[in-house]
């Protein structure tokens, strides 16, 4: 296939050609062989595929069943009550309410009694905007036998109850549940329209089953993205194309920070099988724990920082040094400016989700949605990292181009960007305008193609 006509990111030329999954020609004037298939891009931008590299696909399949009740969909108790009741009138009988998204801010921290007050004859589960936390009303507690349950993450009152409250226990509940399969096809087919070519799947601690479903569905067409699976290091995973296993997933909560030397042999462990470790860091501390945990370990190649929310002046120069790329989310400070407002401590809000200065001082940094915590759609991240009302403050905003380029890193090398060049792999995003065009259609610019090893999936 050629793309003809366009103007090509990082390069003078204007047309691209490549047989099977990889370009083999870049030139101007090139054109169609005989039987060759050819786009007219028309001046359209074409970049490298968009990959995004912070996702949680089945989540995100999940969600769109679910109820959206938090900000700011939902911004007080009566649109919460109003949700809910709907929803109690409209679903079958005995079938589970499950809600997402939720904040403290739209009607206090939940637990199974508040709930109750809402729902009772049904079963009703309630994430956290934050996915750490599920809150269940008394039906559901029953239903998942959650007072005979014993995980640490099952929260209790002081004589012992249950509140109803499950900390870091998605894949417990998962098991306890019977849910409808998620439909992945849909997912990838709204990635295809928004331009991503690949995703790293980031959900922690999946099992050899978890792995090997997603593999076939990328086999068997369902996903049509490139797929990087964070996994633990005994999980392994068969060649497939389309498909690879990328770090360990660490998740750190500052309520119950590992010690020390539990932490580095967590790391090790991982290392010794060739696997990397991606650490979930949202706070000083995780951070600052994460630096002396690898210094302890040693850095390996794809180590990784997973959201880097407070990145202080003083860590700048370790990642650095070390070539540990930060992979974050710029789009959550436009759609939770108001909660960080309130409670993120002052002494904090000067290292909060930078961007501009990580580039500044050398750091290594990769964007991901992290859906579906954050909007699935990479081109709004893009408009947060640039737009002047997006509440970033001038020295973290970045340029169009740095911007869009935070998606353009290998799976397993984030802060890599690809290039559109003979060799590399034919995944593509055209879109249907020219560069300088583009800001002014953000956060919705149109999309004309997406192309992954070579296969026109969108367009």
């Amino acid at each position: 296939m050629l793309i003809r006509g366009a103007r090509i990111f990082g390069t003078g030329h204007t047309d691209v050609r490549w047989h099977g999954g990889s370009i083999t020609e870049c030139g101007t004037g090139l054109r169609p062989l005989c039987g060759e298939d050819d786009i007219d891009a028309r001046g359209g931008w074409l970049l490298p595929g968009l990959h995004d590299h912070h996702v949680h696909l089945r989540s995100l399949a999940a969600a769109a069943d679910s109820l959206q009740l938090g900000p700011p969909a939902v911004r007080t108790a009566d649109d919460l009550v109003a949700q809910l009741r709907h929803a109690d009138a409209t679903l079958p009988a005995g079938a589970w309410i499950r809600g997402v998204g939720y904040h403290e801010s739209t009607a206090g921290e939940l637990d199974r009694w508040m709930l109750d007050r809402w729902i009772t004859e049904r079963p009703v589960r309630i994430q956290h905007r934050s996915g750490a936390l599920w809150t269940l009303n008394s039906r559901a507690c029953a239903a998942v036998a959650l007072e005979r349950c014993a995980p640490a993450g099952v929260e209790r009152d002081p004589d012992g109850r249950a509140t109803g409250r499950l900390w870091r226990m998605d894949a417990w509940l998962g098991t306890r549940i019977a849910t409808r399969p998620n439909d992945l096809a849909a997912v990838s087919a709204r990635a295809a329209a928004l331009g991503i070519t690949g995703v790293t799947d980031a959900t922690p601690a999946l099992s050899q089953t978890d792995i090997d479903d997603f593999a076939d569905e990328v086999a068997r067409g369902r996903i049509r993205q490139r797929v990087h699976c964070m996994a633990p290091p005994a999980v392994t995973a068969s060649p497939i194309g389309r498909f690879s296993l990328g770090p360990t997933k660490i998740l750190l909560d500052d309520t119950t920070l590992p010690p020390l030397d539990q932490f580095v042999a967590r790391i090790r462990e991982s290392h010794t099988a060739h696997r990397p470790v991606a650490v979930h860091c949202v706070t000083r501390v995780q951070l600052i724990l994460t630096m002396i945990a690898l210094d302890e370990a040693g850095v390996v190649p794809g180590d990784r920082i997973e959201h880097g929310a407070i990145v202080p002046v003083e860590a700048m120069a370790w990642l650095r040094a070390h070539g540990v790329p930060v992979v974050t989310q710029p789009h959550f400070l436009a759609e939770r400016g108001d909660q960080y407002r309130h409670e993120v401590p002052d002494r904090d809000r000067a290292d909060l989700w930078r961007l501009g200065s990580l580039l500044r001082a050398g750091v290594g940094v990769a964007a991901g949605t992290d859906a579906p915590f954050g909007s699935a759609d990479p081109w709004r991240l893009v408009h947060a990292a640039v737009d002047p009302d997006s509440g970033r403050v001038a020295a973290e905003r970045v340029s169009l181009r740095s911007a869009v380029s935070l998606f353009f890193g290998r799976p397993e090398r984030p802060a890599s960007p690809r290039t559109i060049a003979p060799g590399e792999v034919a995944d593509l995003t055209l879109l249907a305008v020219p560069p300088e065009e583009v800001a002014a259609t953000l956060p919705h610019p149109p999309i004309a193609a997406t192309v992954v090893h070579g296969q026109l999936i969108y367009g």
